[in-house]
């Protein structure tokens, strides 16, 4: 769940995408433990339950499933952000996640510790698990891939400097990689997309219409890839919503999306969270929807 998510209401609400993509499966988004152990977090700048630190924690060794269909160097001179939603270390650190920083519309908490499954699987040991297995994928393809943390660092990076990496980078794509901490029975995933925003540092008029565009394969080819449908719960059916509160968006100029795999507070999309095989799969699905994206 994203950090600059934090639990306030959606200021913004779902686009209208026509149901024929993502609705042609059914409902739900390196390496860490292999949840056939008893599973063990949240989304993106939105607190909800924290990390525990007895929560596994995530190697830093990519993920030994062979990366699948990488389609010879399709992606190669392409460069892809991919930003781990919080970090392992936060729940350590409230002092300095807790700093506000400016993300052009207001002042939000630097970052936080993300939620977690009822088992205390964490948030943040999954989107480091299914960030490694999407670098494989897309390495695979030829495309350079820049993380914006790696559990290299104690806590953060804080969400300003999130958007900051991708920007420097002048990324071709940036995707956040998250999990949701809503209501059990709250089901599926979705895609986070920015608003158009102009205020203080934040202007995201030039991104709007390119991230919506990678939005919209990413929701198509994850629904595809997982087998799991849409948001339940918001998006109206298309697994897209957008906002103008998060500061990884609002701050970025080039087109950039938050991926909600799941909610990890619901029992059915827990488990399925806690598999290393679906983790394969949300990682296969944003990989073809960013492949998709960047291709034309």
């Amino acid at each position: 769940m994203p950090n600059d998510h934090g639990k306030t209401a959606r200021r913004t609400l779902a686009l209208v995408l026509a149901a024929t993509g993502c609705c042609a499966a059914l409902a739900g988004c390196g390496a860490a433990p292999d949840p056939a152990d008893p599973p063990s977090g949240k989304g993106p700048e939105r607190s909800a339950a924290p990390s525990t630190p007895n929560s596994p924690q995530p190697s830093r060794t990519p993920s030994s499933a062979a990366p699948s269909a990488p389609e010879g160097r399709s992606l190669a001179g392409r460069t892809v952000v991919v930003d781990p939603g919080h970090n392992p270390g936060n729940f350590r650190h409230s002092k300095e996640i807790n700093q506000k920083v400016n993300i052009g519309t207001n002042r939000k908490e630097c970052d936080t510790t993300g939620t977690s499954t009822n088992d205390g699987y964490t948030e943040a040991s999954f989107t480091l698990d299914v960030s490694h297995r999407l670098r494989d994928l897309l390495t695979a393809r030829g495309a350079t891939v820049v993380f914006t943390h790696d559990a290299d660092r104690p806590w953060g990076p804080c969400i300003d400097e999130r958007a900051r990496t991708g920007n420097e980078a002048r990324a071709d794509a940036v995707v956040s990689v998250h999990a949701d901490g809503s209501a059990a029975g709250h089901r599926g995933f979705h895609v986070i997309l920015p608003a158009r925003v102009r205020e203080g540092a934040a202007d995201t008029a030039k991104i709007v219409g390119p991230s919506r565009e990678l939005g919209e394969r990413i929701a198509d080819r994850f629904a595809r890839a997982t087998g799991t449908a849409p948001s339940n719960y918001l998006g109206n059916g298309t697994g897209l919503d957008v906002r103008d509160d998060l500061g990884g968006l609002n701050l970025s100029t080039v087109p950039k999306v938050f991926v909600e795999c799941g909610n990890m507070r619901d029992p059915k999309d827990a488990q399925l969270l806690a598999s290393a095989a679906w983790r394969q799969k949300a990682a296969q699905g944003i990989a073809d929807g960013i492949a998709t994206y960047l291709q034309g």
